[in-house]
């Protein structure tokens, strides 16, 4: 027990838990966007699996990773005006949207993907991926040095792009417009202020995030390697992050991290449990993340009934006197 705890425990679960949470953390800050705007995206698996195959590619054709990483980005805005130009455009079901592009993703990467590296994929090609970066200072400080040192630039990115899309959601008037594109969208269109065009700005947002998720899943996480169906329902992850978090960024990094850390634990427990096990152990959180916010939001509602009835209950006789 005390050789499992250990293993649980130690410095690499924590720096496998800031890798495994990075790509679901800036896929959830992008979906924060969409769900303020009122918009329920569950495409982004999708866009993180394209943002992943292209940022591969990318690097592949350019030879360079940060080539790579800005061929992802570019991709994912296009998706995100895709998205967008029919949930908002055309006002097509967001739900049915989202399944296709989800759908459209994996037969999409997966064809490109053969023909341009075959079956095998992209082993014996040479792709260049992002490089650890050491902090000398920090580095050298025992135990913490070994978590927040040696990871790639896109983990120290999305810690400061987590204070820059909180400030954006919550300090900005842009942010404020998007946030009432949601809420009250004819109030806002009323301060002449095009709801639509709010909610346009948040499908490119998240599909630029998204985008970035996939190349980090891809040329950081996996040292430039593309893997069909590499996601691996990280965008639902993502997903059920933004709710958890009420669409707060802050708040859904946290919850990435959860996961994140759930995930390293069921790596680590794979020499002592079976791995087909140790592997729904994120994916079980997840659900459980789920019941939790359904079961709150259900406690808030009666709460909410109950204190009502009980204001609009007339005075006792007598009362007052």
């Amino acid at each position: 027990m005390i050789e499992i705890l250990a293993q649980v425990f130690s410095a690499g679960t924590f720096t496998q838990m800031l890798r495994s949470a990075t790509p679901v953390a800036l896929a959830a800050m992008g979906g924060s966007m969409t769900e303020h705007a009122g918009i329920m995206n569950i495409g982004m698996d999708g866009m993180i699996l394209m943002g992943a195959l292209i940022g591969v590619l990318g690097s592949y054709m350019f030879g360079s990773a940060a080539a790579g990483v800005m061929a992802a980005v570019l991709f994912g805005i296009l998706v995100g005006l895709f998205f967008a130009l029919f949930v908002v455009k055309l006002r097509s079901d967001e739900f049915i949207i989202g399944c296709a592009l989800n759908v459209f993703a994996n037969g999409f990467t997966a064809y490109v993907s053969r023909s341009v590296f075959g079956f095998s994929g992209t082993s014996g090609y040479e792709i260049d991926y992002m490089q650890p970066i050491d902090i000398p200072v920090i580095g050298d400080i025992p135990f913490i040095g070994e978590i927040l040192s040696g990871n790639t630039a896109l983990v120290y990115i999305t810690w400061i792009l987590v204070l820059v899309m909180w400030a954006f959601v919550y300090r900005t008037p842009r942010g404020f417009y998007i946030r009432a594109a949601g809420e009250k969208p004819e109030t806002l269109r009323t301060a002449g202020i095009s709801p639509e065009r709010m909610k346009w700005l948040a499908s490119i947002l998240c599909g630029m995030l998204c985008g970035l998720s996939g190349a980090y899943l891809s040329l950081g996480y996996l040292n430039g390697t593309f893997v069909e169906g590499m996601s691996a329902s990280r965008g639902f992850i993502a997903f059920a992050c933004v709710i958890f978090a009420a669409a707060n960024p802050a708040k859904a990094y946290l919850a990435a991290l959860m996961f994140g850390f759930f995930d390293a634990i069921g790596l680590r427990l794979q020499n002592y449990i079976s791995s087909d096990l140790t592997s729904a152990i994120p994916y079980a959180i997840t659900i459980i993340m789920m019941v939790y916010v359904v079961v709150s939001k259900e406690r808030r509602r009666r709460s909410g009934r109950a204190a009502a009835k009980t204001s609009a209950a007339p005075p006792a006789e007598g009362a007052g006197t």
